[in-house]
């Protein structure tokens, strides 16, 4: 099962038998003081130069967040989708829990753009779905409801079963969700990865659907997140997730040896290419 989305010009597809896709994560204000006040100034400057800065390092796909105390989603996310835009031709996976942001950031959107995030609380099925399915988008589905996120990989199935027929119900097709099997930190949870990554089989074995993962979550409050968090993402890749939201910069080497010995990359080409531009660059 494949997962288009696509800007104006690039088109990405998520998909099995296809390299993992990497979203960047580095577009969120959470724990960026500088992020804050940028977009509290209305600096645009400086949004672009993340977006660019994460497209070099080889990013797919973008996350844009905006969602921080005392910022107005509703006006500054749509400005910031324009502005990454405007710098980077690489889809976009529009983060926001409010949707009237959402509504007026895939108004902005030109291509189709990756939504995140419906969770298996009914309020939030019965409001973003529709939205989901009005600007024809593909939408992340996290694997939570109202008694929260669930210990065990059997409730985290059944959530992510919910979200994708409530979403064909609506009229979104099975391609077009992408489940998130919701890693906490091992730090907190001793037992998060290795739920997270039985969810993750299990939901491509019995749903068929696409695999998304905040990996970067599993090393909170621990130090070298870097060597914990690119471990875990190859793990992730090996258990069936088919992208990752990420610090690309950090992760993407070890995702790419992962697809390598997959054989996700044939005649070792994508991780080749890495490795002259790297040197390239060092030099």
């Amino acid at each position: 099962m494949e997962t288009r989305i696509s800007s104006a010009t690039r088109e990405v597809v998520i998909g099995g038998e296809r390299p993992t896709v990497l979203i960047g994560e580095r577009i969120n204000p959470a724990g960026k003081k500088w992020l804050q006040e940028a977009l509290r100034s209305g600096d645009m400057e400086a949004i672009r130069k993340e977006a660019f800065e994460q497209a070099e390092a080889g990013a797919d796909v973008l996350d844009v967040h905006v969602g921080a105390f005392g910022l107005d989603e509703v006006e500054l996310l749509p400005r910031v989708v324009e502005a990454v835009v405007a710098e980077v031709d690489l889809p976009l996976c529009i983060d926001t829990t409010d949707p009237r942001a959402l509504e007026a950031a895939l108004g902005a959107y030109r291509g189709k753009a990756l939504v995140n995030s419906v969770t298996g609380e009914e309020r939030s099925l019965a409001a973003v779905l529709p939205v989901v399915r009005r600007y024809e988008a593909s939408v992340v589905g996290l694997v939570q409801d109202e008694e929260g996120i669930p210990g065990d990989a059997e409730r985290r199935v059944q959530i992510a079963r919910r979200i994708v027929e409530r979403a064909e119900a609506e009229g979104i097709p099975r391609e077009d969700v992408v489940i998130d099997c919701l890693v906490l930190s091992v730090g907190a949870e001793a037992s998060s990865g290795k739920v997270v990554l039985e969810s993750i089989r299990r939901v491509r074995e019995e749903l068929g659907v696409n695999v998304v993962l905040g990996a970067s979550n599993v090393s909170f409050g621990l130090p070298d997140r870097e060597v914990i968090n690119g471990s875990f993402a190859a793990m992730a890749v090996l258990a069936g997730a088919t992208s990752l939201i990420v610090d690309v910069a950090r992760v993407r080497p070890y995702v790419l040896a992962a697809d390598l010995i997959l054989g996700k990359d044939r005649f070792a080409r994508r991780y080749l290419a890495a490795y002259r531009k790297r040197k390239s660059a060092e030099a």
